[in-house]
Parts: structure tokens; C-alpha cells; sequence
């Protein structure tokens, strides 16, 4: 987990560069990756997790995979509250190693 949020501490400032709104974004981007590595790690399909970062101007992306079900419920994952909370959308497909890839897509205005 360490080592997926420093990656993309270091992704973000080169993404975000000279975004007004760049840190606010970053700690809500990170927030979100940190639960979704959390609740992936603990429900994995393979010894591999997967992550990708994309940014449009509006949106950031985020996938990680890949899970071997689908995205539990807050109730059982409470970390998962957080991620609702701060992202636009999110969603779940078929990975490559049979497994649950998740992403979502975390705002860039409030």
C-alpha cells in the first residue's frame, strides 16, 4: 500500500501540474487509492495487483485489480463510505486474470 501511494503521489504532481485545485485533488485521489488497494489486497485473484492513473481535464481515473469478486458493499468494507464520498463514478469489469478490475472517477471540481 506503501508503495502504490507514493507511486502516485509522484504521478499526480506531474499530472495535476498547475491545477489550482491540485492538492485538494491529490489527497482526495490518494484517500480513494488507499482504500481501493486496502479492500483488493484482502480480496485478491492473483499473487498481482494492477493499477492505472489517467487524467482528462475533468476526471481523475483510477483502476485497480484484480479482485476475486465483486466490490462488497460500505457495510462490510466501511472504507468503501469514503470512496462513494468523493467520487463522480465507479464501476467493476472482467480483468484479464478472470478476476474484478474496479475504477473510478474522482471529480476534478468540487
Amino acid at each position: 500500500m506503501r508503495r502504490s501511494h507514493r507511486f502516485a503521489a509522484m504521478v499526480l504532481l506531474a499530472l495535476l501540474a498547475g491545477l489550482p485545485e491540485a492538492v485538494r485533488v491529490a489527497d482526495s485521489v490518494l484517500a480513494v487509492l488507499t482504500e481501493l488497494v486496502d479492500v483488493t489486497a484482502r480480496h485478491r485473484a492473483s499473487t498481482d495487483l494492477a493499477g492505472r492513473i489517467s487524467y482528462d481535464g475533468d476526471h481523475v481515473l483510477l483502476t485497480v485489480g484484480e479482485m476475486n469478486r465483486s466490490l462488497p458493499d460500505p457495510e462490510e468494507e466501511p472504507g468503501l463510505f469514503l470512496v462513494h464520498r468523493l467520487v463522480g463514478e465507479m464501476g467493476q469489469y472482467r480483468g484479464d486474470e478472470a478476476g474484478y478490475v474496479t475504477w473510478v472517477s474522482v471529480p476534478i471540481r468540487a
